[in-house]
């Protein structure tokens, strides 16, 4: 499924105008998939369960990487998304933050491909992130990430019925917890209003009419 959300995306690129980049050379699909597969011979078994690697360079030819200069950072996007949807998919877990970065092979030709993947531990150890509605990313740590309609808010809301310092995600000795702060409206978890919870990975935490979901990769 990861890995045909992410062909779906990528006939999004084409249709806003990087079609001619796709027609020759190296296609972007065929890095997706030995990025999996990468994964998949990678991965070993850890305290948590199954863990996969998490740090990729891609090596290609210095052509090939040009015609990629126009969309690359979509493009380096589009592969951490999916290394993340095949994890979930796949029960694995990261050790650290995922990283996506392309090198010149100077020995590669014109659609040659080298994917170096590894297991890197984040210096927080497991990685977690709040994704908002507009795709980005608020990773988590050791300090508290506060949530509220206030600016000094490491996640701040224009939602009215969001109070002005709403909520907290903590770290636990189990993950991560939301943490109601007294707020007018309440918070709730996947639909059920809670004070307090210890976040699983989808969690879908919803603040007023604001929705924010809890990833663990």
């Amino acid at each position: 499924m990861g890995l045909q959300r992410f062909e779906r995306r990528l006939e999004r690129l084409v249709e806003g105008g990087f079609g001619k980049a796709f027609r020759s050379g190296l296609q972007p699909v065929e890095i997706g998939r030995r990025l999996v597969r990468e994964m998949d011979i990678g991965r070993t078994l850890g305290v948590r369960g199954t863990v996969t690697p998490n740090d990729f360079t891609i090596r290609v030819a210095e052509a090939d990487l040009e015609r990629f200069d126009g969309f690359r950072e979509s493009l380096v996007d589009e592969l951490c998304d999916t290394a993340r949807e095949h994890a979930r998919e796949s029960k694995y877990h990261f050790v650290g933050p995922v990283s996506v970065v392309f090198a010149v092979d100077p020995n590669a030709r014109i659609g040659d491909l080298v994917v170096d993947a590894a297991i890197v531990a984040g210096p927080a150890g497991a990685p977690a992130a709040l994704v908002l509605v507009d795709g980005r990313r608020v990773q988590l740590g050791e300090d508290a990430v506060r949530i509220g309609r206030l600016p000094d808010c490491a996640v701040p809301l224009s939602d009215s019925q969001a109070s002005r310092h709403h909520a907290e995600v903590r770290p636990t000795d189990h993950g991560f917890a939301i943490v109601d702060l007294d707020s007018l409206n309440g918070t709730s978890v996947n639909g059920v209003v809670v004070h307090e919870k210890v976040l699983e990975d989808g969690d879908v935490i919803t603040i007023g009419e604001t929705e924010i979901r809890y990833e663990e990769s």
